[in-house]
């Protein structure tokens, strides 16, 4: 069963010890050599796919690109045979901090991999390219890598769960770097108290602000997941040399949790399973159909299906007003209630518009459709019909759909709302939906198949057929892979494809 554990502050004075300490917990989590039950494998196949699948779509973006260029500038370190990087011939190899961070934008920059939400938010797949890249670096094999990868998204779940980051301006990924750094040591067998320092560094080095995902959002945000990432691997090298790290750092006076999130006399019950439950975080968290933040997957079900059934809708000229009413979070993250007025802007950067639900709902509206490119291009978003009806959209909180997003009933829980669309002729059309068609609960659940399906089409303009045919017969043999055939576990672009890519240079 789940065990829930107190976590307070502790006065210097007070003596906490370190088998009393979340971060020790976390650890003792990750030493736990629980059997991963067949669901979470087949899950965690279905993750490595989704990751692949949106990293091929983003192969040329300006950001991948960069992060890239960074990883070949530098050479596989001494311990081990390298990482691969997403794109590169299996032969160009990285040191695995370096191909975590490289593989890390590749997965975030469209904003298309999997998700989840309870008191914060979170995209667990972010844990996947640092583990993998260790796990090919030393030559582990797909066993060891399931085990490693099923304790980052244990971890990731559960601090996500109970410990708001938001809340205080803190970007959500300082919940990343000690599931990272967890799951590594899963993977590389180490011990509790190795462990235990491991993840106290992790996130001592990846707390920062929320300006990254506020206003005129920058290529910083597809960048964050990957730097804690890199992080939770330089803090596993330091950890395992026998360095320490700064503690209790959740717990402490001076602490994360006395200074950052909900101050000196702050409590919180962190939910982990107890010795010898499997890890089963994984089987709660969600992906994406649509590239957009995904308190917007929902939205985007719901203005489809309304425009394709309302064609008249999509007429500004009809409109007087569209007001969806949902939760708090949406509504002051992705809504009106930012008071960003850049997600109104035709002009604004892409990383913006996938945070903008009015423009969201305007194009899928009039779309019928949602497309990871082209409903994000500058004509698109500049067309005057869009903006007009875009400008008449805005977001409301409404208390029921708040308390649905933050319930703990799985049945019960919900990222959507109702929307009223208010006609110039005074008809009020009254339209809502609960979760994303391709939720769990949705009415197209993703599986395997829809997986593939995402992969294949977003792989087929830059790999080869038989490079798509290859990574798939891979991926779905993950348990029984040898370390040679994990060291293989990547994606090789078409030839030319990266030579079209952008190509800056920098210090490295």
């Amino acid at each position: 069963m789940t065990v829930n554990h107190h976590v307070r502050v502790y006065k210097s004075a007070e003596a906490l010890p370190r088998e009393d300490q979340l971060a020790w917990k976390i650890a003792a989590v990750a030493t736990d050599e629980v059997a991963v039950e067949p669901a979470v494998v087949d899950m965690i196949i279905n993750r490595i796919i989704d990751n692949a699948s949106v990293a091929a779509a983003s192969l040329t973006r300006k950001p991948v690109s960069a992060a890239r260029a960074q990883a070949l500038d530098h050479p596989v370190s001494r311990g081990g045979e390298g990482s691969t990087i997403f794109g590169c011939v299996l032969q160009d190899r990285t040191s695995p901090e370096w191909a975590a961070w490289a593989n890390g934008v590749a997965v975030r920059e469209l904003d298309y991999h999997d998700t989840f939400l309870a008191a914060e938010y979170s995209h667990p797949g972010d844990n996947i390219p640092p583990i993998l890249a260790v796990a090919q670096h030393v030559g582990k094999d797909g066993a060891a890598l399931v085990r490693g990868i099923a304790t980052g998204y244990e971890i990731q779940v559960d601090l996500v769960r109970a410990i708001s980051l938001h809340k205080h301006k803190i970007d959500h990924v300082a919940h990343l770097g000690p599931s990272a750094a967890a799951g590594i040591g899963t993977l590389l067998g180490l011990d509790t108290a190795t462990i235990y320092q491991a993840v106290s560094q992790a996130l001592h080095t990846t707390t920062a602000t929320r300006q990254s995902r506020k206003g005129e959002i920058s290529s910083w945000k597809a960048h964050a997941p990957a730097f804690a990432g890199k992080m939770a691997v330089e803090a596993v090298d330091r950890a395992m040399r026998g360095e320490t790290s700064p503690s209790p750092i959740y717990e402490g006076e001076d602490g994360v949790i006395a200074w950052m999130l909900d101050g000196p006399d702050a409590a919180y019950e962190v939910p982990l399973p107890a010795a010898g439950e499997a890890k089963r975080g994984i089987l709660d968290t969600y992906t994406k159909e649509h590239s957009a933040e995904y308190q917007a997957q929902a939205w985007i079900d719901l203005a489809r299906k309304l425009g394709n059934d309302r064609p008249e809708l999509r007429d500004p000229a009809n409109i007087a007003s569209i007001v969806l009413h949902t939760s708090h979070h949406t509504h002051y993250v992705i809504g009106s209630g930012a008071n960003d007025p850049q997600k109104y802007d035709p002009t604004a950067s892409r990383e913006t518009l996938d945070h903008s639900i009015p423009f969201i709902f305007a194009v899928a509206l009039q779309d019928g459709a949602w497309h990871h490119v082209d409903s994000y291009a500058p004509e698109r978003a500049g067309r005057a019909d869009t903006v007009e009806l875009w400008h008449k959209i805005t977001t409301a909180e409404d208390a029921e759909w708040t308390r649905r997003y933050h319930s703990e009933d799985p049945n019960e829980k919900a990222f959507g709302g109702r929307a009223e669309i208010t006609l110039t002729d005074g008809t009020l059309i009254t339209e809502e939906i609960a979760v994303a068609d391709a939720h769990p609960l949705g009415a197209r659940p993703f599986a395997r198949e829809n997986y593939i399906n995402k992969f294949r089409l977003l792989a087929e303009p830059v790999l080869e057929p038989a490079e798509i045919e290859r990574f798939l017969e891979l991926v779905q043999r993950l348990p029984e892979l040898t370390a040679d055939e994990v060291r293989e576990l990547s994606i090789v672009a078409k030839p030319g494809v990266l030579d079209s890519a952008p190509s800056p240079r920098g210090l490295f």
